[in-house]
């Protein structure tokens, strides 16, 4: 039998989670189709996503069609939990992507779209709601060619559309080589055939259902070969444990194996379960092409590789959170319980980014928008019994270097107290490149131990550059090393204050590292997100005018009858009262949408974040607090 794991993607409100619910419907695993709106759905078990109608967490389900069993993921719609997607585009084989006939192409289908063919996904497109109000087929294909991609295959056409009775008409089949043709280029990521249809009354989810079994790739992967996967998603069971969903490449997993992952963590897996008709069901093993949930890995983080190459990084498609603001316990006592309980959904959700401020006593995450903080708050609620508030939420600037830097402390040398050697230069380095560190030093020059310690220290250092924001776009060299050999006293064991250890190192290149950047320079930037607003025609003057009060950098609006759009940019830090301000501004009849576009050189005065380490920048005081003594000069 094949396997396909696929994905359903789409704006918010699109209506994918009520696709989800008529193809498990259509398949037979559920007797009746679940409502968003009542909060009966299959994927939608969490609390909080059954009281606002949105999904919040990827959630996995599985069918049968024909000789095929499909792996559905149904992923979160609304930007503010993009990182779900991001984890999910990791594993799949194709994906559906879901638009609405009333609303078409909106800000977040095509940020989706443009990844999916970044990416090479196949990718078939579903056109929902051809039964609401103000459905428009031919204009959403349209716009769909416009905006998105123009290589669209119809694969039916609408009749009455936008009424109860809109129903759908497939063309009569065409020649087997043209279907042969389709078939290949939908498959290479070329080709993207569209279906219209009603999730509601089920009009035209029988054609893609069998576009998702005859035009969509099969898992490949051989059961027999060595072990590689990805965990994209973690729960925890009724005792806390760990649950890891794991997408298979290559190989087999059986229970009681010892499983490596991560970076050369490994544990021993003590249960195993495979999606299969609906649900997940206990088996001795999960093979290639599968997605299982693994038990006994304790350690094991989102996004961790499976398996023979643990090294292997995930590949991140979207803009990391621009957003962090502080949590606060409303009880002190609770702080711990709360750092505990923030540490446990990082876990679940790296890019939460969970960051402690031991001077301040604070804990940060960080946010793609506001909606998350309720979720936070609602999660931390309902399964630790924690009540918190949150501060003012601020952007997350970012600082590349201006120029070149160097720097270098000697062994043995003055004001050094550590016994190690370690030379350092940064460079700027194209625009989102990110970090890179190089040896510009003989590898066998010290021991591998002690370039790590360089290595990870230097990643880590650079969360904190001169105004205290993360330093990107950057290759750090180490130009000098030096230890000192292992030693000790005549008939004595190993002496460390004669012998280097890679904790000389790890104290040490916070001093290099950031005196060579104090050298190299650094330059500021903020956020910003690129927005679109319709607004009704009489309003424009009132919405340029609020765009100006906000910040934002509009574009020349457009006019089309009695709708006028604009689009431009606008700081991270001004886009939830922008959020705030739109009905006002449009008369209640505006829509807006907005997504990550780059970030912008900060003009004037840079703003800074107060550190949260020991302060390398100080010499003084960072001697002091990790050697409690003071520099000698």
């Amino acid at each position: 039998m094949r396997t396909v794991n696929l994905g359903i993607l789409a704006h918010v409100d699109a209506g994918k989670t009520s696709l989800t619910e008529r193809l498990l419907y259509n398949a037979g695993v559920i007797r009746e189709v679940g409502s968003v709106d009542r909060g009966s759905t299959q994927t939608d078990s969490l609390a909080l996503e059954r009281q606002r109608g949105i999904t919040i967490k990827s959630a996995v389900v599985s069918f049968v069609v024909g000789d095929v069993t499909v792996n559905l993921i149904d992923t979160p719609g609304h930007p503010d939990f993009i990182a779900e997607v991001e984890r999910v585009l990791n594993v799949l084989d194709g994906a559906v992507l879901v638009i609405s006939a009333v609303e078409g192409v909106q800000a977040q289908t095509r940020v989706l779209m443009r990844t999916l063919q970044r990416l090479r996904i196949p990718t078939l497109i579903f056109v929902n709601k051809v039964d609401r109000a103000g459905a428009d087929g031919e204009r959403v294909l349209r716009e769909i060619a416009a905006k998105l991609t123009p290589a669209v295959v119809a694969m039916n056409a609408v009749t009455a559309a936008g009424t109860r009775s809109a129903s759908v008409t497939a063309p009569d089949p065409d020649p087997g080589a043209v279907i042969d043709l389709l078939t290949a280029e939908t498959r290479q990521g070329v080709a993207h055939p569209v279906y219209f249809g009603s999730a509601i009354t089920g009009a035209g989810v029988h054609a893609l259902t069998g576009g998702i079994a005859e035009l969509l790739p099969s898992a490949a992967g051989d059961p027999h070969g060595p072990i590689t996967g990805r965990a994209f998603k973690i729960e925890r069971g009724p005792a806390g444990e760990k649950i890891a969903y794991v997408r298979l490449f290559s190989g087999t997993v059986r229970v009681r194996d010892r499983l490596p992952f991560g970076r050369g963590r490994e544990d021993k897996v003590t249960a195993i379960s495979v999606f299969e008709r609906g649900s997940a069901r206990r088996r001795g093993s999960v093979a290639a092409g599968q997605i299982g949930q693994l038990s006994g890995l304790a350690d094991i983080q989102v996004g961790d590789p499976i398996g023979t190459d643990t090294t292997a990084a995930a590949a991140h498609h979207f803009a990391p959170p621009t957003l962090e603001t502080v949590v606060v316990p409303t009880r002190i006592a609770a702080r711990g319980a709360l750092q505990s309980a923030l540490t446990q959904l990082a876990e679940q959700d790296p890019l939460i980014n969970l960051r402690q401020d031991d001077i301040r006593q604070e804990l940060f995450v960080s946010l793609y928008g506001e909606v998350q903080k309720e979720v936070i708050q609602a999660t931390l609620a309902e399964e630790y019994g924690l009540d918190v508030t949150f501060r003012e939420t601020t952007p997350i600037c970012i600082e590349r270097p201006v120029g070149r830097g160097e720097a270098v402390e000697l062994i043995g040398q003055e004001p050094n107290p550590f016994l190690a050697t370690v030379g350092l230069r940064i460079d700027p380095a194209p625009i989102d490149s990110g970090v890179r560190f190089r040896l510009g030093v003989e590898l066998g020059s010290m021991p591998p131990a002690f370039f790590k310690a360089v290595e990870e220290t230097v990643a880590e250092t650079l969360g904190q550059g001169l105004h205290g924001w993360p330093v990107i776009d950057c290759t750090v060299t180490m130009t000098h090393s030096g230890y000192a050999p292992r030693q000790s006293h005549a008939h004595q064991g190993f002496d460390k204050s004669m012998s280097s250890t890679a904790g000389d190192f790890r104290n040490l290149t916070p001093l290099v590292l950031m005196e060579a950047l104090r050298q190299a320079g650094t330059h500021v930037y903020e956020p910003i997100h690129r927005f679109r607003l319709e607004f009704p025609a009489d309003a424009v003057a009132t919405v340029l005018r609020g765009l100006a009060e906000l910040r934002a950098v509009p574009q020349s609006p457009s006019m089309h009858g009695s709708t006028g759009v604009v689009e431009g940019d606008i700081p991270a830090a001004r886009v939830h009262a922008l959020q705030q301000r739109q009905p006002t501004l449009t008369h209640g009849e505006g829509v807006l949408d907005s997504d990550f576009a780059h970030y912008q050189l900060v003009r004037g005065a840079p703003p800074s974040r107060a550190r949260w380490d020991h302060n390398p920048l100080n010499r003084r005081e960072y001697l002091l607090q990790v050697t409690r003594r003071v520099a000698t000069s």
